[in-house]
């Protein structure tokens, strides 16, 4: 164990200050970390942004997410039950998450597979949290693990969390299997879906599609936006250009789901099953970069095409006021 907490010190410690900024963004140092049981809280200021959950459900994922004009940007369901206009659907929904449906034919997206946090290190000054984390198949052995780091902040319009994961075959070869179920998600606040009970949302992605023509379609970003409270917010999720699959394709649902998906091919193309099976080498590993932009306004006003190119550049987002 103290092995393993030495690796991720050392990996975070060894992050250039370029390399830190390249996936999130330099963060201002208004940004705070709290200890809690099982979670880490995020606070700008004192004001909450999200609480980074490690030991309740399947895997990690952070809830609630308080984005642009103080207004919560995701559902709250099955962390917390009754609220009005949500729905009780997809269980395996929690709020933001990253996992994917197969993964050697283990089900980690609404199956029995778990990703289990091992380690985990907090860097405040730089607003990063790195954490290690096994796949646990299920039957209960290693798949593969993960490493994450995760930078929080404001940006001109809002708030941002940069989101590096870098998997590796520890265990073997792993295959990553071509499945619309997948793989950074956020289910989102009632108010941004399309359908339902309060609905009010619009979608956009970066090549002009909109609201439910989103699903499957490859693009470099897509926003949901939409009145909250007296508040018109939004958030952008941006594809990085070196991740796999990239531009990848959008698991977009007008029910509220909003995922980018590197390895889903065959059920969003109607193309033969197996199309987008990627195969990592044992030994060997793979890093995606998203970052979430939570905006005030629409995709146009929070000037979303323009802060893409300047994740695309490896460059933070453009400075909070």
């Amino acid at each position: 164990m103290r092995l393993c907490i030495y690796v991720v010190v050392a990996l975070a410690s060894s992050l250039s200050a370029r390399g830190a900024s390249q996936q999130a963004g330099t963060p201002k140092p208004t940004v705070a970390f709290d200890k809690l049981d099982g979670r880490v809280r995020v606070r700008i200021g004192e004001k909450l942004f999200t609480d980074y959950v490690y030991k309740k459900g399947r895997f990690p994922y952070m809830w609630p997410i308080i984005g642009a004009k103080g207004r919560r940007m995701t559902r709250d369901f099955p962390m917390r039950k009754g609220v009005d206009g949500e729905t009780d659907d997809h269980p395996h929904h929690r709020s933001m998450w990253f996992t994917h449906g197969s993964v050697n034919g283990h089900e980690f997206w609404s199956g029995k597979g778990r990703i289990v946090q091992t380690t985990m290190a907090l860097f405040e000054k730089r607003a990063l949290l790195v954490t290690r984390n096994d796949w646990l198949g299920s039957d209960g052995k290693v798949v593969c693990t993960d490493e994450r780091q995760i930078v929080f902040g404001e940006t001109e319009v809002g708030r941002f969390i940069g989101f590096t994961v870098t998997l590796h075959a520890t265990s073997g070869d792993v295959v990553f299997g071509d499945t619309k179920e997948g793989s950074m998600a956020l289910r989102l606040h009632p108010r941004l879906r399309l359908r339902g009970k309060r609905a009010a949302g619009e979608i956009l992605n970066s090549e002009g599609v909109r609201d439910k023509q989103c699903w499957g379609k490859r693009a470099r970003w897509v926003d949901y936006w939409g009145p909250i409270e007296d508040q018109v917010v939004g958030v952008a999720i941006f594809d990085h250009p070196k991740n796999h699959g990239y531009p990848c394709r959008w698991h977009a649902r007008d029910y509220g789901l909003a995922a980018a998906n590197p390895w889903g091919v065959s059920q969003f193309e109607r193309k033969p099953k197996g199309t987008g099976d990627m195969t990592l080498a044992k030994g060997k590993k793979l890093t995606l970069r998203y970052r979430f932009v939570f905006h005030a306004g629409g995709p146009k006003r929070a000037g979303i095409e323009a802060e893409w190119q300047r994740f695309a550049r490896d460059e933070p987002p453009a400075k909070g006021k």
